[in-house]
């Protein structure tokens, strides 16, 4: 057994300092990692951090069976673990800031050709969260999770401007001034009259400050309570970037960070409803695209066991079978186009049905709504993995008008026709796709253990309700991109959803769902409803 010496010996103190110089080189270690994108070999990493091979070898054991380095069996080479990245989205400290800064550094990248920055403020630095690759092969490149000096940087001089006086105050009088280069300001005086002057004009310039030849500008992102979550920049070389150009971009990289702050609020989700009720009929195998028609009946679909039915009046009756699964359902006047593997028919309310021969060559359908003005709008595989999204006709054009580099499951337009609402499953994303000026945004992102985003329905007030599938819930973001509503299911593999007179109908799979949790949740497959609180 191995004896602890007591508490105040010199026995404990050396325990102590040891246990403190062994986490010193574990923390070296993972901070030569970080710095190296690529990956290091085990000889690399003792060299840098200046560590014994051996001392190295047995360090790297401990954090590759903690999670926090990885080790590529095949290169033998280390990157950081899946914990580390936890930890790093943990420790940020607005977890919506990324999604809704994420459309306007592409958007600035795209008008630009540079590199796009999002940073946030991290004791006496600024750390690097999202970044955008401009279209030149010579660019800025700095790497996710970097830290950089507040006092050269255009990010942590935008920051620093806009803090209340008294705080900027006591963070620049704390701040290590260390010349970089021969441009960076380290006199305090020059440094305060510079961050007036980024307050006053709503932007800051690092002028070949931090690395010679480059040139960057930058701007606060402050919300509407005027909270301070962080800033964006443009970086590029300075032969590019001029003082000239530079102040040009100066307001265009303030009006961008505006909008995110815009987007950014304090909210708290609402948690719970009135109880779930299932609608009376029989289950379907894999339920999908409640739809509701002028008249106000509902209508959806059981994909796998190809079949239209059609709810009203509290009772759900078959429409028409169809002979293969059903990729789609939209509305044609009064009547429904019902897309399926095969092609496409048009069916009366009535399930008089007959093929839509003039219907375009569909294969790879992803999505089909209606706008309010009762136009088809689809999504259709592009390449190998994107989507182009666009206006269908049924005599068979197709005019594409945005482009989604992933594969989107649902569409559906605003009640006002001004927005189409996109979800992407892949990344967990729920798009906003604007026409006037044409652009796409990234409205909320999901962590892939929420669920699987299915289906999207828009209320009267620009939510977007949508159905975390394997997530036993579906759940409501607000017109500014934030969760406000979550309402758990007992059910869980939803599928899709829709808003009909203040009630939501959900739409559910049965053949997803193995049999031990079937047994506890037995509405699967269920058409349910949800009456909404106001």
């Amino acid at each position: 057994m191995t004896s602890v010496p007591p508490v105040g010996t010199k026995g404990a103190l050396r325990a102590v300092a040891e246990g403190t110089a062994s986490l010193d080189k574990a923390l070296d270690i993972l901070l030569t990692v970080l710095e190296a994108p690529e990956g290091l070999s085990q000889q690399d990493i003792a060299a840098r951090a200046g560590l014994p091979r051996t001392t190295t070898y047995r360090l790297l054991g401990t954090l590759v069976s903690r999670g926090l380095l990885r080790r590529d069996p095949v290169r033998r080479m280390y990157g950081l673990g899946a914990r580390c990245v936890e930890m790093g989205r943990r420790a940020q400290s607005s977890p919506g800031l990324v999604a809704a800064s994420l459309g306007e550094l592409q958007s600035l990248r795209d008008v630009t050709g540079e590199t796009t920055y999002l940073a946030a403020l991290d004791g006496q630095e600024v750390v690097s969260l999202e970044r955008c690759d401009g279209a030149h092969s010579q660019r800025s490149s700095a790497t996710l999770g970097q830290r950089k000096p507040l006092h050269c940087t255009s990010q942590g001089k935008a920051i620093l401007s806009a803090l209340a006086p008294a705080q900027r105050d006591a963070l620049v009088r704390e701040l290590r001034l260390e010349a970089r280069t021969p441009h960076t300001l380290t006199d305090r005086r020059r440094l305060q009259a510079e961050l007036k002057i980024c307050a006053a004009r709503g932007w800051a310039m690092d002028d070949e400050e931090i690395a010679l030849g480059v040139r960057c500008v930058g701007a606060p992102v402050v919300d509407a309570q005027g909270r301070l979550h962080g800033a964006i920049s443009v970086a590029g070389p300075a032969w590019r970037i001029t003082r000239e150009r530079a102040e040009l971009l100066g307001p265009e990289v303030a009006e961008a960070a505006r909008r995110i702050g815009q987007q950014l609020r304090t909210a708290t989700p609402v948690v719970g409803d009135p109880a779930v009720q299932a609608v009376e009929g029989p289950w379907a195998f894999w339920g999908a695209f409640p739809r509701r028609h002028r008249e106000g009946d509902l209508y959806w679909v059981d994909r796998l066991a190809p079949e239209l039915r059609a709810w009203a009046w509290g009772q759900d009756r078959a429409v028409v079978a169809v002979d293969a699964p059903i990729t789609g359902l939209a509305f044609i006047g009064d009547d429904l186009v019902l897309v399926h593997e095969r092609g496409a028919w048009r069916v009366t309310p009535q399930g008089l049905h007959a093929p839509l021969s003039t219907w375009p060559a569909t294969p790879s359908l992803q999505a089909l709504c209606n706008d309010p003005q009762g136009r088809l709008w689809a999504a259709l595989g592009q390449g190998s993995n994107g989507s182009a999204i666009g206006e269908l006709s049924v005599g068979g054009g197709f005019k594409p008008r945005w482009y989604v580099d992933e594969p989107v499951q649902a569409l559906c337009w605003d009640p006002a026709g001004e927005r189409l609402h996109a979800v992407a499953p892949g990344s967990g994303s729920l798009l906003v796709l604007h026409p006037e000026p044409l652009r796409v945004q990234r409205l909320a992102s999901l962590p892939r253990g929420a669920g699987r985003l299915s289906g999207l329905a828009v209320d009267g007030q620009g939510g977007a309700w949508t159905a975390l599938a394997d997530g036993w819930s579906v759940m409501r973001v607000d017109a500014d991109g934030y969760v406000d509503r979550v309402v758990g299911l007992p059910v869980p593999c939803p599928t899709d959803v829709a808003v009909v007179d203040g009630a939501l109908f959900i739409t559910t799979a049965r053949q997803a769902v193995n049999l031990e949790a079937l047994e506890k949740a037995p509405w699967s497959g269920r058409l349910l409803k949800l009456e909404l609180l106001p």
